[in-house]
């Protein structure tokens, strides 16, 4: 052991070996010093831990090269683009909506050239960034005024503040949700400086439970959308309609946290619970706040909609500063907003609803494409298998959409390895796996994805 300990090189000797000042050249004596640091210090580890299964050669090209591959490994982004393969269309683990292509066109025009942001191209003075996305929302939900910021729940929070400061929020039992992350709507509401008011029973809240509950001190009636989850069985809940009418005639103001946000009818696809934000406004509800990156299918952003004289108040807040949506994802929010008005066809041209209205026919014949690019890879045992795949990010859990999966097993190779390689690759392909083997379920993956995750089961069977 000691022979072994004293047979390690100083890095600085390393550093002036022919194979060793190549690898500096193709990156920096930094780098290298500092891996091979880590080296050095693993092979002293492993002899002291009795594991040394002797000394590589410092001098070899073979070790110089191990040491750039590490440097490479370093350098290589930690965010970086998978196939979602899981099903999952809108998978908040694997960074919800896909942009449409005309977002990511936006995104670069925006990022790579200066932008009139905040300046008025027709006045010449300081413009306002929330204009210009406004009159495409108020288009398109019919709301009189709008405001963008960086989430959902920062709307939620903002709304709130600018509302009922101090003040009362009277909400449902049944509607005080979670939404991830430990993300619990009662905390919001107390950090928002409004006091909450819990009304009904986790199955029942009817319209009186409301109405006996208002004082002097209530300021908002607060419905929030469960989209997460479902209370199936003897329940009961106000019709939207009546809660505006009893806001309206308390002279209160009713906020609806939608949490995700439908611009369109999804009911023709089966996906009948998601109300529309159009309809929410036009059943009286002042402010509705829902999400960019979910089936809106845009950018992370949270949309506040609804009466223009709430809105000012909110765009007057300083808290609105710190909540600001920045310019990237107002380009890619106003340009697929801008997919949803004629002549486009936004379940073509969104990414997120396409995947929504796919027929399952063609589901099937992607999978079929992939199942042939996969069969005699490494004895793999390939077959095309129906599956469910889900909407996700919160949305209608208990709604699955019919779909196809290619289901595959590689001798000498458990499903958990599999997997496990398969998250590895370049790029990753994240599936699932099923009675033994892995799922890679087709309506979450485009055409254009089938190579890749063909050339990722190559490399591991190869």
């Amino acid at each position: 052991m000691n022979s072994q300990l004293r047979q390690l090189p100083q890095v600085e000797t390393l550093l002036h070996s022919p194979a060793i000042a190549k690898v500096i050249d193709a990156s920096s004596r930094q780098e290298v010093a500092d891996v091979l640091r880590a080296a050095l210090g693993q092979l002293r580890a492993d002899i002291l831990a009795g594991r040394g299964a002797g000394l590589p050669d410092f001098t070899s090209a073979a070790f110089a090269q191990g040491l750039l591959a590490e440097i490479l490994n370093a350098r290589a982004p930690n965010l970086r683009a998978v196939v979602n393969a899981t099903g999952i269309i809108i998978h908040t683990n694997l960074g919800r909506a896909r942009l449409a292509p005309e977002a990511l066109a936006a995104i670069q025009d925006v990022g790579a050239h200066p932008s009139n942001l905040e300046l008025n191209l027709t006045t010449g003075k300081r413009g306002s960034r929330y204009d210009h996305a406004e009159a495409l929302i108020c288009e398109l939900t019919g709301a009189d005024a709008a405001l963008i910021v960086n989430n959902c729940a920062a709307a939620v929070v903002l709304g709130l503040m600018g509302t009922a400061v101090g003040r009362k929020v009277i909400a449902s039992r049944g509607e005080l949700i979670e939404i991830g992350g430990s993300f619990r709507l009662p905390d919001v509401i107390a950090q928002s400086g409004a006091v909450l008011k819990e009304v009904g029973a986790t199955n029942k809240t009817r319209l009186g439970d409301y109405a006996d509950a208002i004082d002097d001190d209530v300021a908002v009636l607060l419905k929030s959308h469960t989209s997460n989850f479902r209370i199936i069985g003897f329940t009961a809940a106000p019709a939207r309609e009546d809660l505006a009418k009893l806001a309206k005639d308390r002279d209160l103001i009713l906020i609806e946290d939608l949490g995700s946000g439908v611009l369109i009818d999804l009911s023709p696809f089966g996906l009948s619970d998601e109300p529309v934000v159009a309809d929410i406004l036009k059943a009286g509800v002042d402010l509705v706040m829902f999400s960019g990156d979910k089936l809106l299918g845009g950018p992370q952003a949270g949309i506040i909609a609804g009466r223009a004289d709430i809105i000012a108040q909110l765009r007057a807040h300083p808290l609105l500063r710190a909540l600001r949506i920045d310019k990237l994802s107002l380009a890619a929010l106003e340009a697929t907003l801008r997919l949803y008005r004629a002549p486009n066809d936004p379940l073509t041209r969104i990414p997120v609803l396409r995947m929504l209205s796919e027929p399952a026919p063609a589901v099937q014949a992607r999978a079929d494409l992939l199942a042939g690019l996969l069969r005699g890879q490494g004895g793999a045992d390939v077959s095309v298998v129906p599956s469910a795949a889900y909407v996700g990010g919160g949305a209608m859990p208990q709604q699955d959409l019919a779909s196809f999966s290619v289901s595959v097993m590689v001798p000498d190779l458990s499903a958990d390895d599999l997997a496990t390689a398969l998250r590895v690759a370049s790029p990753p392909v994240i599936g699932r796996i099923h009675q033994g083997r892995i799922q890679l379920d087709m309506r979450t993956v485009s055409d254009d994805e089938l190579p890749l995750i063909a050339a990722a089961f190559n490399a591991i069977t190869a």
